[in-house]
């Protein structure tokens, strides 16, 4: 065989080779993703039937072998008899592996979240969004004492959390080892309570919002939603462009904040469903304007009106920095109302739990 024969079986061999793993490495990133849209754990006999859909065609044997890989690479977590949730990780990795393809992907998934709400604030019943945040267990209390001022000046969504221990699940995260899950109200809930009452609204953008004297005064930075694979708030807190604790103590500082747009004729409807969500603990619209009119140096459109929005990440963003690790998973699902309590009385739950173990115990026994 001549060296230019061998030269080009090897090639081909090694093409044949890269396929193969590129082959392998889009079955196993399309498991993540039947994965991330689901909020409950699945078998292989669900996930094979799911890929389908996807042009994927594989054997319950196929699947469980590739779910194997998924396992040994801490994308996936088995949660009892052939189940798998997707790790923190293994979303972080979808993320990247999908990111070419997915610009303006935060969108979707606002709209997809606003349209799965079922929250109604005159009953307080039903579902609604949230954000997670992953925290140390051990550095758990001292992440609570650090949000506590911002909670206090009320730069939030809402004041209304919920927690979970490792193993357990908010929304569709499956909390690690060694971390407490930290779940607050996304300010997408806004966008699903106008929805529902028959309110087209528009999402814009996220941003770094500076405050002045407890008012809202500009955008100082801005990530349109239709142009990023990533949550802007996320980005934010990562590149510490925020000052959250110092606006809150001072009234001056750097906040996370959203844009909306609502059609003008439904202002007055809008405020009364802000007045109905106030009254059930969400405060989420910083500010509403008027018609047709700049708000925070932003431009509106003719005949609509403009709406900031508090970020629902703030409070984490004020643990990021004071200098405790978290990580942050925005828009991360949906949670019922009535699992979420008040952040004054986790609070309390957790110094009681400090002082006094058995008394926190039969509390809440």
């Amino acid at each position: 065989m001549s060296l230019s024969a061998i030269y080009l079986s090897y090639k081909l061999g090694v093409n044949l080779v890269q396929s193969a793993n590129s082959e392998a490495e889009r079955k196993i990133i399309t498991i993540l993703k039947v994965l991330s849209e689901s909020s409950e754990p699945l078998g292989s006999i669900t996930i094979a039937r799911e890929l389908e859909r996807h042009g994927i065609f594989l054997s319950e044997r196929a699947v469980r072998y590739h779910l194997k890989i998924t396992d040994e690479r801490g994308f996936t977590q088995p949660t009892g008899h052939d189940g798998r949730m997707l790790t923190p990780r293994g979303l972080e990795e979808l993320r990247m592996a999908l990111a070419p393809e997915q610009v303006g992907f935060i969108l979707e998934k606002l709209e997809l979240l606003a349209f799965r709400t079922t929250f109604d604030p005159t009953k307080r019943t039903g579902l609604l969004p949230i954000n997670t945040s992953l925290i140390d267990k051990n550095r758990f209390r001292e992440a609570l004492s650090a949000m506590s001022d911002t909670f206090q000046a009320g730069i939030y969504v809402s004041d209304l959390v919920a927690v979970a221990t490792e193993g357990e699940k908010l929304g569709s995260v499956v909390i690690p080892m060694g971390r407490i899950g930290l779940a607050s109200v996304c300010s997408v809930t806004i966008n699903g309570v106008l929805l529902k009452a028959g309110i087209p609204i528009e999402s814009k953008f996220g941003g770094v919002l500076e405050v002045h004297n407890s008012e809202p005064r500009r955008f100082v930075a801005i990530i349109n939603y239709n142009g990023t694979s990533l949550d802007p708030s996320e980005q934010y807190i990562r590149a510490q462009m925020t000052n959250t604790n110092q606006a809150a103590r001072t009234g001056n500082g750097k906040i996370l904040a959203n844009f909306r747009e609502i059609p003008a004729p439904a202002r007055a409807t809008v405020e009364e469903k802000i007045a109905q969500l106030k009254e059930v603990g969400i405060n989420g619209i910083y500010a509403l304007g008027n018609t047709s009119e700049p708000i925070c140096q932003i431009a509106v459109g003719v005949n609509r009106v403009g709406m900031v929005l508090f970020g629902g990440l703030n409070p984490a963003a004020a643990v990021a920095e004071a200098g405790i690790k978290v990580e942050n998973i925005a828009e991360s699902g949906l949670i019922d109302f009535q699992q979420l309590k008040s952040f004054r009385r986790l609070q309390d739950e957790y110094r009681l739990e400090q002082t006094n173990p058995l008394r926190h115990h039969e509390a809440t026994v």
